[in-house]
């Protein structure tokens, strides 16, 4: 009889190792659409009963799952309000004749926006427009180097930058929600902002407007049309949403004192955002929110917990601390290792997929290299905002097509960015992690 349990679970444990290859590998080369894969995901799990249906949808029991939803929401009310457009054009008022400051200003409103529009795509999808608006304007014309610099300014700092903020890009939040659901681990606004933003935000962004200088060199004309105009007053909706983005962003910064998660504030906001009068959306406007991302979300984190279920992450886990030279009272190594692993994750699955593979070996990893469980988690945001190819995040490849860069451009920057930080930027944040005691 125990042998006969054992041939189940560890064919249960075969089974789910195969639907994780075949789900990474279909979100990894894009043969399907995302939404897709996770369809796959939840009818395979399903079909060959390899966990309880309460673990194979916890997903949409997570936090990181509404967080991204409410994002969604607060996206588009920017977008249709166009309050966002007035905030870009606005602080591209500050451009001078300078191409290393343009391409500066484009990286810092990059990063500005994320605070208050929680969507990488969402923010590709307003900026590229308006950057495109001030290469013309500066005489940056199609197949120029400033132009495809400017268009890779957005590409990069969006989704890399953005991962020093907690609720702004899909990877933080999928890192979050594991950790929320497997550990217990609640991530809060303000502390991660700290110990990610001044290395992770602050030299990256200076790295990546040195290289794109670099790489891409330019001068710009004058401008020909006025830049920086607000245009017509505030309209009523934008007022609206400007109030309630500016509560929302400070009931995230002080969540240390009321202990509201992050999603519930959101989701809190995305509401306001649909209530009549009071909002700024009509109802039937959700029907324009994009729940593929949503979905793709909940599947990864319902993915994650079917193989912690049927034990396939501990053995995972196993097989790579057979190979991770991870040693206690070795810290710079460690982190080392750590930021390395998650960065291979990255590599292999996407920024998207590599929290989850990386968050549910996080016990594991801690036990190994001694570091405490909180701290193993968040090194893999160093690790997974190390991008070397395009095509480790979407909103790279969406930016390459909006702003019609050539591949080989793409390529060539995101490889140099991703070998510099991690030669430049992972040594800093080491750094600045043992001044704020984070590790010993």
């Amino acid at each position: 009889m125990q042998a006969a349990t054992t041939l189940t679970g560890d064919w249960t444990m075969v089974v789910t190792a195969l639907l994780l290859a075949v789900c990474m590998g279909l979100w990894a080369s894009g043969i399907v659409a995302e939404v897709v894969t996770a369809m796959i995901f939840f009818a395979a799990a399903m079909l060959f009963k390899l966990a309880p249906a309460a673990t194979v949808f916890s997903g949409f029991s997570s936090s990181a799952f509404w967080l991204v939803l409410s994002g969604m929401v607060v996206g588009l009310a920017i977008t249709r309000t166009g309050l966002g457009t007035r905030l870009a054009r606005s602080l591209a008022g500050r451009l001078t004749g300078s191409y290393t400051g343009f391409v500066a200003v484009i990286v810092t409103l990059s990063f500005a926006l994320a605070f208050v529009m929680p969507s990488n795509l969402g923010r590709i999808a307003l900026l590229i427009p308006v950057v495109l608006a001030l290469c013309d304007a500066f005489g940056l014309e199609p197949g120029r180097p400033g132009r495809n610099g400017a268009v890779l300014a957005v590409a990069l700092a969006t989704p890399l930058l953005s991962a020093a903020i907690l609720p702004a890009n899909v990877p933080n939040l999928v890192m979050a929600g594991t950790a929320e659901t497997q550990y217990g681990l609640h991530v809060g606004y303000l502390p991660y902002l700290l110990l990610h933003a001044p290395i992770l935000a602050g030299v990256k962004g200076i790295l990546l407007v040195a290289v794109i200088v670099r790489l891409f060199p330019d001068r710009m004309s004058p401008a020909t049309i006025g830049i920086g105009e607000t245009g017509p007053a505030f309209s009523a909706p934008e007022v609206r949403l400007t109030i309630i983005l500016a509560l929302t962003l400070g009931f995230w910064v002080t969540d240390s004192l009321h202990h509201i998660a992050p999603a519930w504030i959101g989701l809190i906001a995305a509401v306001i955002c649909l209530l009549p009068r009071v909002g700024v959306l009509p109802a039937e406007a959700f029907g324009a929110v994009n729940l593929r991302t949503c979905f793709y979300v909940a599947a990864l984190l319902g993915l994650v917990a079917v193989i912690n279920e049927t034990g396939l992450g501990a053995r995972l886990g196993h097989v790579l601390l057979a190979v991770a030279p991870l040693e206690h009272g070795a810290s710079a190594q460690n982190f080392g290792v750590l930021t390395i692993t998650a960065a291979l994750f990255a590599i292999a699955v996407t920024a998207n997929g590599a929290p989850a593979l990386y968050t549910a070996l996080a016990g594991e990893m801690s036990r190994a290299s001694g570091l405490d469980l909180a701290s193993v988690v968040m090194i893999q945001v160093v690790g997974y905002s190390t991008l070397f190819l395009p095509y480790q995040a979407p909103p790279i490849v969406m930016a390459m097509d909006l702003g019609r860069v050539p591949l080989r451009s793409a390529t060539i920057l995101t490889l140099v960015v991703g070998l510099s930080s991690l030669l430049i930027v992972t040594p800093l944040d080491y750094l600045w992690w043992r001044i704020l005691g984070q590790i010993p």
